[in-house]
């Protein structure tokens, strides 16, 4: 584990601190959900100033920037950390906070807000910062599940919803390289060349120790139901029964896999014959060529092993 890791398990899970000095940190992502939220940041922080805590606000331009600043607020002991954005904001806030016993709270501000909704928080904004706010001037916290991913390098990282190691974490990669065009587009565009190039893949799959070779052309691993702004790729998965849920869909057809996609939506894609489930409470899973995508970020190539750590964090709600 490198010197930039989080801790490698739970740590201890308490109310907030009762020290009403000590402020709640608060990061945000402007750009979230392409801005459309920015003009509610004021109020989303007059309703988090009614926990009776000074804010400090955590400015972050980009990704490292986010994390390294949460890091370092939840070093100096804050009372909580609040994360406004999507996954991808949440996402690194979770990095700060797992196993440190310190309070989170998202407040769905992005174009993908899984995590948040599947938690139980409110979708509007407002809403969920009333939510945590209550929490923590009545010092009330809920545990909920992370999970702890392990490159080949030994790097860790934690995620809270859905770790993609498939078609989708393939064109999630494709799009990233591409600089045009700009916006959704890039998706659409990503999404159609990879379909033209799809093939299932031989994957290595090792749920508690027991091993198996599948071919798929999508395998997910979900600590919780939704990603990709409330696809259910894992539908049955909970955040708070220190298991992962496993989703594999073999060696389907292109006219197959676009005909599956919209049952995503409902979760009924895991009625399909072609698809399987598991449950375990660590996976080792590897295939060759697929970078995994942990709540829509990019978390590195596989070989990984993901573990559940129960109540890894503590919820304000």
């Amino acid at each position: 584990m490198t010197a930039d890791d989080p801790p490698s398990g739970a740590g201890p899970a308490g109310p907030p601190s009762a020290d009403p000095d000590r402020p709640l940190a608060v990061l945000v992502n402007p750009t979230a959900g392409r801005a459309r939220h920015s003009g509610r940041l004021p109020d989303v922080l007059d309703r988090l100033a009614t926990a009776g805590r000074p804010l400090r606000l955590l400015d972050a331009a980009t990704p490292e920037q986010a994390l390294a600043r949460c890091r370092a607020a939840v070093a100096d002991g804050v009372a909580g950390l609040v994360a406004v954005g999507g996954d991808g904001t949440v996402h690194q806030a979770l990095q700060a906070v797992a196993g440190t016993g310190v309070p989170f709270g998202p407040v769905p501000a992005g174009t993908g807000n899984d995590f948040a909704a599947d938690t139980g928080f409110p979708t509007d904004p407002l809403a969920a910062a009333d939510t945590i706010a209550a929490a923590l001037r009545d010092g009330r916290t809920s545990p909920v599940d992370l999970a702890r991913m392990t490159t080949a390098d030994g790097t860790v990282r934690w995620f809270g919803a859905v770790l993609a190691a498939g078609f989708d974490a393939v064109v999630n990669e494709r799009a990233n390289r591409m600089r045009w065009p700009r916006g959704p587009r890039r998706y659409d565009i990503a999404i159609m060349i990879e379909l033209a190039r799809l093939r299932p893949r031989r994957y290595r799959l090792v749920l508690d120790g027991a091993e198996r070779y599948v071919d798929a052309v999508l395998v997910a691993v979900g600590n919780c139901a939704s990603y990709g702004g409330g696809m259910r790729m894992c539908p049955a998965a909970d955040p708070t029964d220190g298991l992962l849920d496993v989703v594999v869909v073999g060696p389907v057809t292109r006219t197959t896999l676009v005909r599956v996609k919209p049952r995503l939506y409902s979760g009924t894609h895991v009625t399909h014959p072609m698809v399987r489930t598991h449950r375990a409470a660590t996976v080792e899973l590897a295939a060759d060529g697929i970078v995994g995508y942990a709540d829509g970020e990019r978390a590195g190539p596989l070989p990984v092993t993901v573990t559940a750590v129960p109540a890894a964090a503590r919820l304000l709600r």
